[in-house]
């Protein structure tokens, strides 16, 4: 959660069901054919269920994935599925619901665990688990966190603490490497085989146990894979962001509501990944003395530098 004081996104900011319609059909001329529903938490969005039926009738759009908090996924996993959303990715740093209380600021945990039960009696398969690893947080639960998604018939991904944004003060000492997260799961199960992907561009690389168990880690702390990187994100206020840490968008929202047509913002999208450059994680990793991206008063000026506004 950011800061307390945090300022949020006026109302009428928002792009409507139909603009986000437009947006997409516009991207699928240019060669989109997955999208990702994330947040912030997109179950907060009331009629979700609308724009995911709607954004799978696109011509193009291929699948729809979710990523949930979980908090209010049991209430909606039907309707979500019938909708035609396609996967979901649950967020669950911790197993422990006094940690997740401290963590999440909500007492529902067995929500989100009772939700993730649920998704595969309402047919949902593919479902992941991403886990952010804290040093000093659940950095001790790692192989629990194994386990759970065992049980769950879940994979999970663990994912390198990301200096993003600024309001939840990062430093370097809290990341907890994916070669610690290896060391750390091979002293409990023995060795681990990376598991080879061809010209593959998911974030995640992708590892198995001696019994066979798939687990992926995303390390884009201290291993970018911005060379692969084919994924921009279209934030809910629509400004287009080529990378999660860059530091400024194509606002397709102004486009849009001074009239430019579907050719005009196509060509707008064109260009601009054409001429993307962005090499935030590499950039980051280079930085001597590496602190939080941004500090709290420069998020309270620009809210879309948070990472909840970018779909982080």
């Amino acid at each position: 959660m950011p800061e307390e004081t945090y300022q949020w996104l006026p109302r009428d900011s928002i792009l409507s069901f139909e603009e986000i319609e437009r947006l997409v059909s516009i991207f699928t001329r240019q060669g989109v054919r997955k999208l990702r529903i994330t947040g912030g938490e997109p179950l907060m969005r009331r009629g979700l269920d609308q724009l995911i039926e709607v954004l799978k009738s696109v011509s193009g759009v291929e699948e729809i994935a979710l990523t949930t908090n979980g908090i209010l996924l049991s209430r909606d996993a039907d309707i979500l599925k019938r909708s035609g959303l396609d996967r979901v990715t649950v967020s669950l740093d911790t197993l422990d619901a006094s940690r997740f209380r401290k963590f999440t600021r909500s007492a529902k945990h067995a929500d989100v665990l009772a939700a993730i039960a649920r998704l595969g009696d309402v047919g949902f398969v593919g479902t992941k688990i991403n886990t952010v690893v804290t040093r000093g947080f659940n950095d001790d639960e790692i192989s629990d966190l194994i386990e759970f998604g065992r049980s769950a018939r879940c994979e999970v991904r663990f994912i390198e603490y990301m200096d993003v944004g600024g309001a939840t003060r990062w430093s370097m000492d809290q990341v907890v490497t994916r070669s610690e997260i290896l060391e750390i799961l091979q002293r409990e199960y023995g060795e681990i085989g990376p598991i080879s992907e061809e010209d593959s561009s998911r974030p995640a690389q992708l590892f198995r146990l001696p019994d066979g168990l798939q687990f992926g880690i995303i390390a884009s702390t201290t291993t970018p894979f911005c060379a692969t990187c084919d994924r921009s994100r279209l934030t809910a206020d629509g400004m287009w962001l080529r990378c999660l840490y860059a530091d400024t968008g194509t606002d397709l929202k102004v486009m849009l509501r001074r009239g430019d047509s579907d050719d005009e913002i196509a060509r707008a999208i064109e260009t601009g990944w054409i001429a993307r450059r962005d090499r935030g994680a590499e950039e980051r990793l280079a930085v001597s003395d590496r602190d939080v991206l941004y500090q709290v008063g420069s998020l309270r000026s620009d809210p879309h530098r948070e990472m909840h506004t970018r779909g982080g």
